[in-house]
């Protein structure tokens, strides 16, 4: 899967500096169908958010022992 700032460049070349799908997919090193996608499409993907689980996190250690970590 391709970062934001790629997707976001895929959509600068083809909007502002008029690129066809076949050099944005040259100029990027990627498929042609991934650089047609974020090329024309208008939605973005959604970020995937990841719950933690566990012990830790569920009995709320998990953000007390985070917070440690980072005053170390």
């Amino acid at each position: 899967m391709l970062a934001m700032s790629d997707i976001n460049y895929i959509k600068h070349l083809r909007n502002n500096k008029g690129l066809s799908i076949s050099e944005i997919q040259r100029t990027m090193g990627i498929y042609w169908r991934t650089a047609k996608k974020y090329a024309d499409e208008d939605q973005l993907p959604k970020q995937k958010s990841f719950k933690k689980k566990g012990m830790m996190y569920e009995e709320k250690w998990g953000v007390i022992v985070s917070d440690w970590l980072f005053e170390d």
